[in-house]
């Protein structure tokens, strides 16, 4: 063990996501293992502003593993957007003897540790999103449970399309990302996957492959839209109005963000976690933890920021393969 005295503070920011909790209790108890103290912060950099302090030891992160959500909560914070507040920021966590501030959240959250970082802060980032769109790891804390909660309720609204021989869209979450959009309508079955990668939808392409799958006889098809193309609502009217049909519509919205994590989530939320406290122990400052090729990375958060989001060669592939396999 360590016999540094280290004092690292904990915040879950923006969306909350499933394994954050895995990822809350992995910093506590290596923290705790290592010999140092953490301070969690409730409701993001909200709390931080606000100074919203509690010490967490071993006990304090007791069965949380399995639960969805954060049981530090988060904020949006609009105020970090502003300098004097990042400033503000930068001096609570030097008054109360934060040596390393590890952050968990998505590329917004990281931009508020970027902007502390700048001002004298030692910041430890770890992705925690269900949408999966930072550019500089291709896995994000959330994402596979997001895409198992959406996978189950369009197998669900698949059995209903079915028996009415009705065409479905179901609109996903993922921001301006097609990930849980892609991943989830490949897993089951649909049709097609409308996502922001792609470009602009026009509907009178979409209805022509929803034709073509009918005259080969399929009683329902299921369109999978992702939020970043914009409402299911609107889209599937002006489909259903190009073909002359009704196109029912689900918003599955926030049943995606909650449930228990998967064991993926679990676990690389727990290894995540860990790495970032032993960043802190080798000295380590402003950095970001990543999963790139099958390992765990870090990367400086200046340059991973940096980084722009494209979709890899796997995901053009499945692209490729969706609709022949929905024939």
């Amino acid at each position: 063990m360590s016999e540094k005295n280290i004092t690292i503070g904990l915040l879950t920011s923006g969306g909350d996501a499933p394994g954050m909790n895995a990822a809350i209790r992995a910093v506590v108890r290596r923290g705790c293992y290592k010999g140092f103290r953490v301070i969690g912060i409730k409701r993001g950099y909200l709390g931080l502003l606000n100074e919203e302090f509690v010490e967490l030891k071993e006990r304090s992160v007791a069965d949380i593993l399995q639960a969805g959500g954060t049981m530090l909560g988060t904020e949006r914070c609009l105020e970090m957007h502003e300098e004097d507040t990042q400033q503000k920021a930068a001096d609570i966590c030097r008054r109360n003897g934060i040596d390393s501030l590890i952050v968990i959240g998505g590329d917004g959250s990281f931009t508020g540790a970027l902007r502390l970082a700048e001002r004298g802060v030692s910041v430890i980032g770890v992705p925690g999103t269900i949408d999966c769109d930072i550019a500089c790891t291709d896995y994000t804390i959330g994402f596979d449970t997001a895409i198992n909660t959406a996978m189950r309720a369009i197998d669900n609204i698949r059995d209903t399309a079915s028996s009415h021989a009705k065409c479905s869209m179901i609109e996903v979450m993922g921001r301006n990302s097609g990930y849980i959009a892609l991943w989830s309508g490949l897993a089951s079955g649909a049709e097609q996957a409308l996502i922001p990668e792609k470009g602009d939808c026009d509907p009178a392409e979409i209805m022509d492959k929803v034709s073509l799958h009918r005259e080969r006889g399929k009683k329902n098809n299921i369109l999978i839209n992702a939020e970043g193309v914009g409402t299911a609502e609107d889209l599937a009217g002006k489909v259903g109005e190009r073909g002359g049909i009704n196109v029912r519509t689900t918003v599955l919205s926030y049943i995606q963000r909650g449930g228990s994590p998967t064991c993926r989530d679990r676990v690389y939320a727990s290894i995540m976690g860990a790495k970032a406290v032993d960043l802190i122990a080798d000295g380590k400052a402003n950095r970001v933890v990543a999963y790139k090729g099958d390992r765990f990375i870090d990367l400086d958060i200046k340059e991973a920021l940096a980084m722009e989001g494209a979709m890899n060669e796997n995901e053009e592939y499945i692209c490729e393969i969706m609709e022949s396999l929905s024939l």
